[in-house]
Order: C-alpha cells, then structure tokens, then sequence
C-alpha cells in the first residue's frame, strides 16, 4: 500500500521520487554522504542533455528551446561535462 506521500509524486517526479527514497532505504538507516543534491543533479543532467540533444539531431538551438535554457548556457553545460556534441548528430 503506498504511503500518502508516495500518491503526491507522478510521472517523471515519481519515478525520481521512488529512486531517491529507495536510495535513502538502501543505507539502512544511515544518512547519505554529503552532497547529496549536487550528486543527483550531476546524475540527472548529462542524460537530460544527451536524449534531447540525440532527439534533435544535434542541434543545439532546438535542444536549448526545448530545455527552456539559453543556448550558450547549454554549450558551457556540455564543455563542463566533457560531452562531444558531434555524438548526438
């Protein structure tokens, strides 16, 4: 039976929510290592970028549209990331 908080996640929030929970579950009553919230940014950026990125051929411009972030800002992310965009064309 799920939890009432458990109900208030959905979708994409959902599946992030049972992830991070079952996370916390397994260190078995101990808390994370800290850093916990720039660990799982990390985690969820570089596959964020590389999905839209492969789902527009490589074009920046459109990927920068659909993630709502201004293009330079989207090529600063793939440098800091060390990710080659000449993989996602």
């Amino acid at each position: 039976m799920q939890k009432k908080d458990d109900k208030n996640y959905q979708g994409l929030s959902g599946a992030i929510y049972s992830f991070i929970k079952a996370y916390f579950e397994d260190h078995e009553g101990d808390l994370p290592v800290g850093g916990l919230y720039q660990t799982v940014m990390n985690e969820v950026e570089r596959p964020l970028l590389a999905v839209t990125l492969k789902a527009v051929a490589g074009n920046q411009k459109k990927a920068s549209e659909v993630l709502g972030i201004n293009r330079n800002t989207l090529r600063k992310k793939i440098q800091e990331l060390g990710m080659d965009p000449k993989e996602f064309i």
